[in-house]
Protein backbone atom coordinates (compact mmCIF):
# COMPACT_ATOMS: atom_id res chain seq x y z
CA UNK A 1 0.00 0.00 0.00
CA UNK A 2 1.25 3.20 -0.85
CA UNK A 3 1.12 6.05 1.81
CA UNK A 4 -0.46 9.43 1.17
CA UNK A 5 1.76 12.26 1.01
CA UNK A 6 0.60 15.61 3.21
CA UNK A 7 -1.16 18.07 1.08
CA UNK A 8 -0.01 21.84 1.46
CA UNK A 9 -3.16 23.78 2.89
CA UNK A 10 -2.67 26.20 -0.49
CA UNK A 11 -3.13 22.93 -2.68
CA UNK A 12 -6.19 21.88 -0.18
CA UNK A 13 -7.55 25.22 -0.54
CA UNK A 14 -7.09 25.38 -4.03
CA UNK A 15 -9.32 21.54 -4.38
CA UNK A 16 -12.09 23.25 -2.05
CA UNK A 17 -12.30 26.17 -4.55
CA UNK A 18 -12.41 23.88 -7.73
CA UNK A 19 -15.13 21.78 -6.01
CA UNK A 20 -17.25 24.76 -4.95
CA UNK A 21 -16.70 26.18 -8.35
CA UNK A 22 -18.11 22.94 -9.74
CA UNK A 23 -20.68 22.31 -7.96
CA UNK A 24 -21.85 25.58 -8.45
CA UNK A 25 -22.46 24.89 -12.19
CA UNK A 26 -23.62 21.80 -11.92
CA UNK A 27 -26.17 23.38 -9.33
CA UNK A 28 -27.01 26.53 -11.78
CA UNK A 29 -27.40 23.44 -14.68
CA UNK A 30 -29.47 21.37 -13.31
CA UNK A 31 -31.85 23.98 -11.60
CA UNK A 32 -32.69 25.58 -15.71
CA UNK A 33 -33.21 21.67 -16.45
CA UNK A 34 -35.64 21.47 -13.61
CA UNK A 35 -37.21 24.47 -14.48
CA UNK A 36 -37.69 23.69 -17.98
CA UNK A 37 -39.01 20.70 -17.03
CA UNK A 38 -41.55 22.40 -14.55
CA UNK A 39 -42.46 24.68 -17.19
CA UNK A 40 -43.80 21.86 -19.66
CA UNK A 41 -46.35 21.18 -17.52
CA UNK A 42 -46.74 24.39 -16.04
CA UNK A 43 -45.95 26.92 -18.36
CA UNK A 44 -46.24 30.04 -15.93
CA UNK A 45 -44.62 28.48 -12.89
CA UNK A 46 -41.16 30.86 -11.20
CA UNK A 47 -38.48 29.27 -10.18
CA UNK A 48 -39.86 30.03 -6.76
CA UNK A 49 -43.10 28.24 -7.25
CA UNK A 50 -40.90 25.39 -8.06
CA UNK A 51 -39.87 25.06 -4.31
CA UNK A 52 -43.64 23.56 -3.46
CA UNK A 53 -44.04 21.64 -6.48
CA UNK A 54 -46.73 19.54 -4.69
CA UNK A 55 -48.49 22.45 -5.26
CA UNK A 56 -49.10 21.86 -8.64
CA UNK A 57 -50.40 18.50 -9.63
CA UNK A 58 -49.30 18.35 -13.01
CA UNK A 59 -45.61 18.31 -11.71
CA UNK A 60 -46.39 15.27 -10.00
CA UNK A 61 -47.84 14.01 -13.27
CA UNK A 62 -44.43 14.81 -15.36
CA UNK A 63 -42.90 11.90 -15.89
CA UNK A 64 -39.22 13.30 -15.36
CA UNK A 65 -39.58 16.20 -12.67
CA UNK A 66 -39.53 14.59 -9.47
CA UNK A 67 -36.49 12.41 -10.70
CA UNK A 68 -34.37 15.55 -11.91
CA UNK A 69 -35.53 17.76 -9.28
CA UNK A 70 -33.93 14.87 -6.91
CA UNK A 71 -30.80 15.12 -8.57
CA UNK A 72 -30.96 18.93 -7.54
CA UNK A 73 -31.49 18.23 -4.03
CA UNK A 74 -28.64 15.68 -4.04
CA UNK A 75 -26.69 18.53 -5.47
CA UNK A 76 -27.53 20.67 -2.84
CA UNK A 77 -27.10 18.20 -0.04
CA UNK A 78 -23.46 17.26 -1.01
CA UNK A 79 -22.61 20.84 -1.53
CA UNK A 80 -24.02 21.73 2.20
CA UNK A 81 -22.22 18.85 3.09
CA UNK A 82 -18.60 19.62 1.95
CA UNK A 83 -19.30 23.41 3.26
CA UNK A 84 -19.89 22.23 6.51
CA UNK A 85 -16.92 19.61 6.39
CA UNK A 86 -14.43 21.74 4.47
CA UNK A 87 -15.79 25.51 5.35
CA UNK A 88 -14.84 25.99 8.72
CA UNK A 89 -11.12 25.02 7.93
CA UNK A 90 -10.19 27.14 4.88
CA UNK A 91 -12.32 30.35 6.26
CA UNK A 92 -12.03 32.72 9.49
CA UNK A 93 -14.71 32.18 11.50
CA UNK A 94 -17.19 35.12 11.58
CA UNK A 95 -16.83 36.08 15.00
CA UNK A 96 -12.95 35.85 15.35
CA UNK A 97 -11.25 39.01 14.29
CA UNK A 98 -9.30 38.90 10.91
CA UNK A 99 -5.47 39.12 11.47
CA UNK A 100 -3.74 40.89 8.53
CA UNK A 101 -1.02 39.29 6.57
Amino acid sequence: MSQRQPVSKEAARAAFEATERVLDEMITHQRAKVLKLAREAVPHISPEDMLNPNDYPELKAHPRFDYEDGILAGLLSAQMAIRAELRPAFLPKEDEPRRER
